[in-house]
């Protein structure tokens, strides 16, 4: 779908199943890829997000150092303004922050789609965008914004390796 809706000339059929290859092992439980769908009413596919998970230097803002960027989000045209994008996303986002304990979200986006990810949390100007966003007790989410967790830059700094902390300062 990223191919014939998203990119301005479809992949050759040999980058189809190289993309292919690469992402089937990082889409097990064990790998960094998480995707979810909306199937069409014909047993195809309506809509898809994509999320890489990869590590980031642990900040107050997300203290486990774990990021995850939304890759690719794409709709069939015949589906699209019927909120299949808004519930693949939510999806993702939902699954990486409650199962994979991810705090940072990245994503590229085109300007028509930007208003979707403003309303899911992200800011930014399309290219890039960002959100942190933590859990709560029971998944839940007050008032539909994510809160947020300070941590105290002393003990933000006892959580540092030495090492690494001495090579950034």
């Amino acid at each position: 779908m990223r191919s014939e809706h998203v990119l301005s000339a479809p992949l050759t059929e040999e980058w189809v199943r190289r993309g292919s290859d690469e992402l089937a092992p990082r889409l097990t439980p064990e790998g960094d890829a998480r995707a979810f769908v909306v199937d069409a009413p014909d047993g195809t596919m309506a809509a898809c997000a994509l999320g890489l998970i990869h590590p980031v230097l642990a900040a107050p803002a997300y203290p486990r150092g774990i990021a995850a960027r939304v890759h690719v989000v794409t709709t069939h045209p015949d589906h699209r303004r019927l909120g299949c994008a808004r519930a693949v996303v939510s999806a993702l986002l939902d699954h990486l922050a409650d199962v994979d304990d991810v705090t940072l979200f990245e994503l590229h986006t085109s300007p028509e789609a930007a208003p979707l990810y403003r309303e899911l949390g992200f800011s930014g100007s399309p290219a890039p965008m960002r959100m942190t966003r933590h859990r709560q007790a029971a998944g839940a989410v007050a008032g539909g914004q994510p809160e947020s967790t300070w941590v105290p830059p002393q003990q933000f700094a006892d959580t540092l390796p030495r090492p690494a902390a001495y090579v950034c300062l």
